[in-house]
């Protein structure tokens, strides 16, 4: 339970940044998290729930509700990432593969659109994976957009390149389709997170080192150590993107990024470019804004912000 009772649920498909935001949205203490939600993505849908149960459990958080939701994405074939994230999606780090706590009953779709009735106008989505469970939930509920009070997803690129492709983010081109059936719902406050600013946000291993816990410091170093080696081979930097947490840091703190309104779009039916997030800066479609595009972060609070959380 949080102090503020700031209502979310967090959607993921943990692999090893989902798991950092986790731990940060667990950590900070500022979130009431009503569920985690898990949908195929950088890895299947049960290894996914499995190492959400595995993270809940390195915390002491096993509390918390775990649904499960789909199984893959609406139209297309899985697309796992474990060159990224390790045949297990957490870089090795949790080996044992005995987990006491369970997934709770349930359908992640129909989870989101039972608590956002429960709770009109309170609850906020932390998207960090593809968009299918969302989609889903409305196509179930076309009316779900009312209920909530915002939609924060952490997902595609709109001014640099993509990391899966050329131009595409992965979450959007994990599920270009559900990206477009959320983005074209009518959400009143709808948030992209995607790789322009979360690229920014960079954590090293000076600051791994800085974690207080030596079981977290110990679990972070050996997550993110395949992270790191790949973002280094791809960018020339020693660190890694701390992507999804960043997702929960706009919840937490949303002074942390400047946002401005556009519409935004994703492509589907490309032979290039499937999966690109097109965000149009001069409004030469004529569309109305439906998307509130992170443009700008303060990247080292936000990097206090997470150390200090999860040193809490």
């Amino acid at each position: 339970m949080s102090e503020t009772g700031n209502r979310i649920i967090l959607d993921v498909d943990t692999g090893i940044d989902d798991a950092l935001a986790i731990l940060l949205a667990v950590k900070s203490r500022k979130l009431d998290i009503l569920g985690i939600t898990t949908v195929c993505g950088n890895v299947s849908l049960q290894q996914a729930t499995d190492n959400t149960c595995k993270i809940l459990e390195l915390v002491g958080s096993t509390s918390i509700p775990v649904i499960a939701g789909a199984a893959g994405p609406l139209t297309r074939k899985s697309h796992y990432e474990h060159r990224v994230h390790g045949q297990d999606g957490l870089g090795g780090a949790l080996p044992d593969p005995a987990v006491s706590k369970q997934a709770d009953e349930g359908f992640a779709p129909e989870f989101i659109v039972e608590q956002a009735k429960l709770y009109p106008g309170e609850l906020t989505l932390i998207m960090t994976a593809p968009l299918t469970n969302l989609a889903l939930a409305l196509m179930k509920c076309p009316e779900l957009p009312t209920l909530l009070k915002e939609v924060i997803f952490m997902g595609g690129v709109v001014r640099g390149h993509g990391n899966v492709t050329p131009t595409a983010e992965y979450n959007t081109y994990a599920d270009p389709e559900a990206a477009r059936i959320v983005l074209h719902a009518g959400f009143e406050k709808l948030t992209q997170v995607g790789l322009d600013v979360t690229r920014q946000t960079l954590l090293n291993e000076e600051a791994i080192g800085r974690l207080t816990d030596p079981v977290l410091r110990d679990y972070v170093a050996q997550s993110t150590e395949i992270y790191i080696k790949r973002y280094e081979e791809m960018n020339g930097i020693r660190a890694c993107a701390l992507h999804d947490p960043l997702a929960v840091g706009v919840a937490l703190a949303p002074e942390l990024v400047g946002r401005q309104s556009y519409y935004v779009d994703v492509e589907t039916a490309s032979r290039l470019c499937d999966g690109q997030m097109v965000c149009d800066f001069q409004n030469r479609l004529g569309e109305q804004p439906n998307t509130l595009v992170c443009e700008t972060v303060d990247a080292e609070a936000f990097l206090e912000l997470f150390i200090n959380a999860l040193n809490s």
